[in-house]
Parts: structure tokens; C-alpha cells; sequence
């Protein structure tokens, strides 16, 4: 199908056709991409003689409040998934020893207790990435209302089951409880996908500052975790009253992301960028003899996305972005949490109570916000190929953090052994992250048709899971050669 045709089936209404100059006006969507180079084949086919002009009906009203919801929606996506993984006193309590007495943390841990945290990560990485890559392929079948409400409700759903859990004694069932949980999980990282897929391709018919909201919010929202990790440890309160805590606020945050999301729907801003937004404007010199001719052109059904078209456009965006994830998850937090400050050997407070949390976790997830940031303003480089010289580059961070100061080596000599040096390589490391990540979110709607938009960010949210995922794996890995 060519250009022409595209242009005019995107549309879907008819036209004016003014007989006084004989002119034919047609319109089509106008998220042209950047690049220069290509931005002629995505314009409406055209004679020498016409022109074509932009039109923009964009409304003011909502667009502020559409803005900050996004913002409160990335938040939404992991804020609440981070508190239910921090809470990791409250699961080893769950599942201690209630034969023993002693309440001594360093006694020997439980099969439960050990194998939870990886069964965690395993169900949550599985179902989270397989559904990612499900809504990219299928999710354009189902309407945005029901994959963000739908997903939220039953999020919000999951968290008042898990809060109720919090003052049940369930010593005399761990082991069922423990399945309970991992069922919990598994159905909550599939609402979280599909929800963080949707709200991806959403908010790639808008304009770039709203991406850079949705990935902004997530990395504030590792921020807002790590600041609560570190209240917890300040002032010690008890397993029982952290998680609860922690379940309470992700579940009213989620509903606040619900009542939003309601009120922004109805905003005539997000409105317009829904269906389609600017739109160009093509003035033809050839005449209409037929006054409905117009019409004709233009009834036709709405353009679906071909998924190898849009493949063809962004794979450099998406190999790069799941590049991107693979390093970075290859190291963090799997590999980082190991390190240790050079002044381990005094037991400080500093060294035995804050220095994990503060530098791996706080400065991390701050180089990575503000990365995020930056990319939102200068939204340079442009084009798919420097991204990825760039993200091949960032691997060399790998082997800095393996030889970082560390007592479990067994294999790898300590070749970095001053916290200075670790906390810059720590803050360079995130802020690369941030920073790419966004580009290249920014980027691949850009380098398609409207009516791909969503589905190209969908596809980039689904490279992004693949990443995580295999980084994981190679993490695993990785701490065995330490």
C-alpha cells in the first residue's frame, strides 16, 4: 500500500472539496518522524504544484494535569512491585523457623527462606516478560480502558490480599501460603506488564516530554523506594509493621493512578493526541470534478500495524534498548550489592548499616532519574546507530564493577578499592542508563506512522523485559566468578 493511500485511510472522515478554486484538501496525521532524511517518505504522496501545510487543532485544556498523570502513572508502574521486593524482613519472618526460639538474624536460614527470593524473581521475570511481549503483539486487539483500568483494579486487588496477609498467622501453613504468594505474584507482574506496555504505546502518540514523564516517574519511583528502605533501617520498626506499611502505600497509590487516569481520559488534551493529534494539511493542484469525490478517498477502515514493518523501522531501537538492559541488570543489583566500602573493617554505622543502601540503591536510582531528565531536554543523539556505539561502550563498566572492592572473591582480583571510585562508576552507570533508556523511547515512534506509534513503544517495552530478563540470568553468572 502505498503513501497515498496510507495517508487518506488514517483520516477515516470526509472532506471539503470548495468549488470556488477547485481545490481538494486532505489530511493526514502529523507525527512526522525527526530524521530529515526519511521525513519525506512518511508525508502524504503529493504533485509538484501542491502544498502541504500543518494544522494543528491542539487544545490547551488538560494538557498540565495530562502531563503529571503520566508523571504519577510511570511512578505507578514499579513503586508498587519495589515495596512488595523490599519488604524482605517481613518474608523471612513469614517463612522463619517457628520451632526455634532465638531471634537472631544471622542463624541458618530456612529452605523456605532461601529459596524465596529466587523464586520471586523467576516468577516475576517470567510472566512479566512473556505478557510484555504478548500485549506487543496482541494488545492493539484490546481497548487502552481495559488494559490500564482492568490491570490497576486488579493490582489494587492483589495489594489489599497481600496487606490482609500481614496480621494472619500463617506459621502453621507456610508452605501454602508460600505458593499463595508466588500465585500473587505471578498474576500481579502480568497486570503490571500489560499495564506498563499500554501506558508505553499510549504515550507514544504524544510529544516527547510525556515519555520522558512515564520513564521519569519510574526512576522517581526508585527513588521514593530507597528512601524508604533507608527510614526503615533508621528507625528499626519490626517486620510486620514495615510490610504493612509498604502494602498500604502501594495500594493507595495505585487507586490514586486509578482516579487520575478517570479524570485525564476525559480531558479534551489527551483526547486529541488519542486520535491522532496534529495533522497535515495537503492543498492539491489537481481538480475535483466530483463533489464527492473526496469522500470516496477517505471512507476506508482505520490502518492496523504491521508488526514487521514496524520492526523494520526500530529493531536498531529495540537491540539496543534490550543491550542496554542486559548490561546494566548483568551487574545490578545482583553484583553491586556484594561491594563494600574500603572501611568495612571499622563496623562504622556508615559502613555496616548505610552504605549498601545509600550508594547502591539511592545513587543509583538518582543518576538514573536525572539521566532520564536529560534526555528529555536535549534528546540527542537522534539517530539508532550512535545509541547503540554508545551502549556497546557502556559494557566496560562490567568488568569495573566485578574487579570492585568486594570480600567474596574468590576468582577476580580487587583492582578498584576506594569508595570514591566506586560511587562515581556507580553514578556514571546510571545516569548512562537513564539517559539512553529515554532516547530511545523518545526515538522509535518517532521513526514510524502514526497509526504504528503504539505499537512501536509496545515493542520497545517488551525489548526492554527481554534485557532485564537475560540480565538477570547473566548475573547469575557473574556472582559465581567473582
Amino acid at each position: 500500500m502505498d503513501n497515498n493511500e496510507d495517508s487518506e485511510r488514517l483520516l477515516g472522515h470526509s472532506q471539503d472539496v470548495e468549488d470556488d478554486d477547485d481545490q481538494l484538501d486532505r489530511f493526514v496525521p502529523a507525527f512526522a518522524p525527526q530524521s530529515i532524511n526519511d521525513e519525506d517518505d512518511f508525508l502524504p504522496e503529493c504533485q509538484d504544484q501542491d502544498q502541504v501545510i500543518l494544522i494543528s487543532n491542539e487544545p490547551t485544556t488538560g494538557k498540565g494535569f495530562t502531563y503529571i498523570v503520566f508523571y504519577l502513572l510511570g511512578i505507578g508502574t514499579m513503586t508498587p512491585w519495589n515495596f512488595f521486593v523490599t519488604a524482605e524482613d517481613y518474608w523471612k519472618y513469614k517463612f522463619r523457623n517457628t520451632t526455634s526460639n532465638s531471634t537472631d538474624p544471622d542463624d541458618e536460614l530456612t529452605p523456605l527462606q532461601k529459596s524465596f527470593t529466587c523464586d520471586l524473581a523467576l516468577a516475576a521475570t517470567i510472566s512479566g516478560t512473556t505478557f510484555l511481549i504478548l500485549n506487543a503483539i496482541y494488545g492493539h486487539h484490546v481497548s487502552l480502558r481495559t488494559k490500564m483500568l482492568g490491570t490497576l483494579w486488579i493490582i489494587c486487588v492483589l495489594f489489599g490480599v497481600t496487606t490482609g496477609f500481614v496480621e494472619i498467622n500463617t506459621d502453621s501453613w507456610q508452605e501454602q501460603f508460600f505458593l499463595i504468594t508466588l500465585g500473587i505474584v505471578v498474576i500481579l507482574n502480568i497486570s503490571a506488564a500489560i499495564m506498563s506496555g499500554a501506558l508505553y504505546g499510549v504515550a507514544g502518540l504524544f510529544p516527547s516530554q510525556y515519555m520522558t514523564a512515564v520513564v521519569s516517574g519510574q526512576a522517581l519511583g526508585g527513588i521514593l523506594t530507597a528512601l524508604a528502605f533507608i527510614l526503615v533501617l533508621a528507625f528499626d520498626t519490626g517486620p510486620k509493621i514495615t510490610a504493612f506499611v509498604f502494602f498500604i502505600v502501594g495500594g493507595v497509590l495505585i487507586l490514586l493512578c486509578i482516579v487520575c487516569y478517570l479524570a485525564m481520559a476525559r480531558q479534551p488534551y489527551f483526547k486529541y493526541y488519542l486520535d491522532g493529534g496534529d495533522k497535515y494539511k495537503v492543498i492539491s493542484a489537481i481538480p475535483s470534478h466530483s463533489r464527492h469525490g473526496g469522500e470516496e478517498e477517505t471512507g476506508g477502515m482505520p490502518l492496523e500495524p504491521i508488526m514487521r514493518e514496524v520492526l523494520s523501522q526500530i529493531y536498531i531501537h529495540a537491540v539496543c534498548l534490550a543491550l542496554l538492559y542486559v548490561t546494566t541488570l548483568s551487574v545490578y543489583p545482583a553484583v553491586t550489592v556484594l561491594m563494600q566500602s574500603e572501611y568495612s573493617d571499622q563496623h562504622t554505622e556508615w559502613t555496616d548499616v548505610y552504605y549498601l543502601p545509600v550508594v547502591n540503591y539511592l545513587f543509583f536510582n538518582c543518576g538514573d532519574y536525572f539521566g532520564r531528565l536529560l534526555a528529555g531536554w536535549f534528546e540527542r543523539p537522534v539517530n539508532a546507530e550512535t545509541s547503540l556505539l554508545i551502549t556497546i561502550a557502556r559494557i566496560f563498566f562490567v568488568p569495573c564493577f566485578l574487579f570492585s572492592n568486594t570480600n567474596e572473591h574468590h576468582f577476580m582480583p580487587t583492582l578498584i578499592k576506594h569508595d570514591s571510585t566506586f560511587i562515581t562508576m556507580m553514578i556514571l552507570f546510571a545516569l548512562s542508563n537513564g539517559y539512553i533508556t529515554n532516547i530511545l523511547l523518545i526515538m522509535a515512534p518517532r521513526s514510524v506512522k502514526q497509526h504504528e506509534k503504539e505499537l512501536a513503544s509496545s515493542i520497545m517495552a517488551a525489548a526492554l523485559s527481554v534485557g532485564m530478563a537475560f540480565g538477570s540470568l547473566l548475573s547469575l553468572a557473574f556472582v559465581q566468578m567473582l
